[in-house]
């Protein structure tokens, strides 16, 4: 995510003119509305060229294959809510989690639709999914802003365990949200319910980590973790 092709957006030639700004937004628009219809193994390019249309040739020249449109979403969705994110009060850490837990949901729900029908490709895709090295860029970005709400915090632990803590609570935040997609009940009735219960366990939940057998077992579990599924992609 903090790549100069990052920067001027995934899947987007660099100088791209007004023109072409607007037929690629229109393709990115169309494409995931008819991923959202029809699955993402439903969907094909040719389908996407067809429903917008514009030529093939168009399409290709600013999605060459459905896994460039997947990346364009995760940059356009991590950007918005590390942007977001920046106006997260000064407080406790377990206030400034609720709050990004809220932006996030904020930010996705627009898409949601999109996300359910991509959930195999979150979840399972080897290449594709929210922990594979092509797609680090976007997890990067959303982790550290977890990882700040932490550190940057009135009452921060100490490091490592700051850290820890933190990356923790970017895993819960992605538990929250297979909920949420998942959730059937008016309105998302129930994860509101979930963040609602979740703000009230989290002050004995930092009281337990003034034990030091706790945070013992925060930071084993977090290196755990980060050797399972959150290694930075290696160079090259």
């Amino acid at each position: 995510m903090f790549t100069e092709n990052v920067k001027r957006g995934r899947g987007r030639p660099a100088g791209l003119t007004a023109q072409g700004a607007a037929a690629r937004d229109r393709l990115y628009t169309t494409a995931l509305r008819l991923i959202g219809e029809r699955g993402y193994e439903g969907t094909t390019l040719r389908d996407i060229a067809t429903d917008a249309g514009v030529s093939a040739g168009l399409l290709y020249r600013y999605f060459p294959s459905k896994q460039a449109v997947i990346l364009s979403l995760y940059d356009q969705l991590s950007s918005e809510f590390e942007r977001q994110a920046t106006a997260m009060p000064p407080g406790r850490w377990r206030d400034r989690f609720v709050f990004a837990l809220q932006v996030s949901l904020r930010v996705l729900e627009p898409h949601r639709v999109a996300l359910r029908a991509l959930m195999s490709v979150l979840i399972g895709d080897r290449d594709e999914n929210i922990f594979a090295p092509s797609t680090a860029f976007s997890r990067l970005r959303v982790q550290g802003v977890f990882e700040r709400a932490v550190a940057q915090a009135t009452d921060a632990p100490k490091a490592p365990l700051a850290a820890a803590v933190g990356r923790v609570l970017y895993l819960a935040h992605l538990a929250v949200l297979l909920w949420w997609l998942l959730d059937r009940t008016s309105q998302q009735r129930a994860t509101r319910a979930l963040v609602s219960l979740a703000d009230q366990m989290l002050p004995s939940i930092a009281l337990t980590l003034r034990l030091p057998a706790v945070r013992r077992v925060v930071i084993a579990a977090d290196a755990l973790v980060r050797d399972a599924l959150l290694a930075a992609p290696s160079a090259g």
